[in-house]
This record gives C-alpha cells, structure tokens and sequence, in this order.
C-alpha cells in the first residue's frame, strides 16, 4: 500500500507506542472523530497521538514539535504541547507525535453561549501569541501575507458557493480588504488556521486552542479573521476592543480573510468539498453563519 493508504487503527497506534515509547503502551488508545491532514488518538486522559495522514510533509508536526514549546507557557489559553517524537519506521513510514490533550468540544460541534467572554478570551490569547517571530520561525508559501495573494483562490470558492443574493456584498469586502494597505510591522508569531474546528469550548466560552501546524510568520490579520468566523454575532467590536493593536487597515483585510474563510468552510461541508479531500458536513453551516456575521458586523 502507499503511505496514503496505510490503515491507521488502535493496534497500529499501541504497537508504535511499545516499538518507540514502552512506557506508554499500557495506556488506553481510543481513536477522535474527524481529522485531516492528521489523524487523532486519545492516549489515557492527558495525551493524544498526532497520526500524520493527509499531510504530504512532515514539516508541519516538526514545527509543532519546535515551536510549541517555546510558545504555549506564554500563551493564556492551554494548547496542545509535544511530550514524545514518533519517527518514521517499518511498521508506519510517517511521522507522529504524543502531544497534551486540550479537553473542551471544538466549535464545528458545540457553540458559545458567553459571547462577550469568548471574545475576551480570544482577544487575549491572540495578543499573547502576536508578537515578533524570531528569524528562523516558518513562513507559510499560501498564507501570510496580502489578501491581493489569495485572489485566485478567493474567486474558485466565490464561483462555487457563494449565495447569489450575497455575491455583490461579499464581493465587495474582498475588494476592501485587497485595496487595504499591506502590514508594515515585523512578522508575528500566527496560528494561521483559526476556525470552528481548531479552537474548543468548554461552559459555553473558549477553553483552548488546537492544531498549530499551519503557525507561521507574517500578518496578524490572518489570525483576527477569527472575529467573524469563530465568535457569535454581535461580539465584533468587544473583541477588537479588547485586543487593542489593530489598526483600520489590518481590521479590513481580516474582514476579508474572513469572508475567504467562510467560503471555504462552505465548500468543505458540500458533497466532500467538491473535490477536495475529506468534505466536512458541519463546516457548510458554520461557514454561512460566519459569512453572514462578516456581511453584518
């Protein structure tokens, strides 16, 4: 089989762990429902079992492995930190990697009911991780910089999902954002992939944030599109508010990151995203409700 076919199930996962890591085989391995580019494992109740699936490089788990270290004793919100390396053998040619669990229900499968909380949380959490990265942080080949870059992929989506009594005011919040002016501060330390399924809520608020394998250097206003596509209506302003360090130029082009978002969250819950790998049913409704947030916060 290749490496894309490969079966990944709990006997593979407890042979790995007593192959490289004996002293943890004894603790119950239970698979996570969902996943893409990497596939989940409960391990006892504190750790999980990052499975490198979908991803056609290792590099995003190895600087998870790097980076996450360094960034999550700072960070108010817990994130999921590298405790163990799985490297690549005979048994499974890919990498994995014991990480912390972070315990809440992601967004794509719950809701926040404390809105003004949440945006609070999430305000804090994104001013703790927005600061300068160091020079040999990774940079992202898609993501990071200007909207005008993401032009290409902004117009597939819009011409596939995009509601027609919406097209000409979605289409005109990406124009903002691309006649936005470009960030002119350093690179800062970015997630780079906030959405409903990689942050999770606990008592109806924001308890953690997940999957850091897209994290790179470069413009906070790929992270601050999280206004719109995570937190409920109406929360918009006491987020921005309570972040403080976002000039009108970085809130547009967020703006119009989110719309980006939105449409792509739409397409992934269509069919299996027409194309693309792994659809996923819950993402359609979240991404319309964050659409229309954008359209009206």
């Amino acid at each position: 089989m290749t490496d894309a076919e490969i079966e990944i199930t709990a006997d593979l996962v407890r042979d790995l762990l007593r192959e490289q890591h004996p002293d943890l085989a004894g603790l119950p391995v239970r698979e996570v429902a969902g996943g893409w580019g990497n596939q989940m494992w409960r391990l006892g109740d504190g750790l999980a079992v990052r499975m490198q699936r979908m991803d056609p490089t290792p590099q995003l788990q190895l600087n998870e492995r790097r980076w996450l270290p360094v960034l999550a004793p700072r960070l108010p919100l817990p994130v999921p930190t590298p405790v163990r390396s799985g490297e690549p053998s005979a048994r499974f040619p890919k990498h994995w990697t014991v990480m912390t669990w972070v315990p809440g229900e992601p967004l794509d499968h719950s809701s926040i009911s404390r809105g003004d909380h949440a945006a609070g949380t999430l305000a804090g959490f994104l001013k703790a991780l927005h600061v300068e990265a160091p020079a040999d942080a990774p940079v992202s080949g898609d993501r990071g910089g200007h909207p005008r870059t993401c032009t290409d992929g902004f117009d597939r989506f819009f011409r596939a999902v995009v509601p027609g009594g919406l097209a000409d005011d979605v289409r005109a919040v990406w124009d903002d954002a691309v006649a936005a002016p470009e960030w002119e501060g350093p690179p800062l330390w970015v997630h780079g992939d906030l959405h409903p399924a990689n942050v999770v809520v606990s008592d109806g608020t924001l308890s953690g944030v997940i999957d850091f394998g897209d994290m790179f250097a470069g413009d906070p206003a790929w992270d601050l599109a999280a206004a719109w596509v995570v937190l409920p209506a109406g929360t918009v302003s006491r987020f921005f508010d309570a972040y403080g360090q976002a000039d009108a130029g970085t809130i547009r082009r967020a703006r119009g990151l989110a719309a980006l978002k939105s449409l792509f969250l739409m397409l992934m819950g269509r069919n299996g995203g027409r194309g693309l790998p792994g659809g996923k049913p819950a993402w359609g409704p979240a991404g319309r409700a964050a659409l229309d947030r954008v359209l009206r916060d």
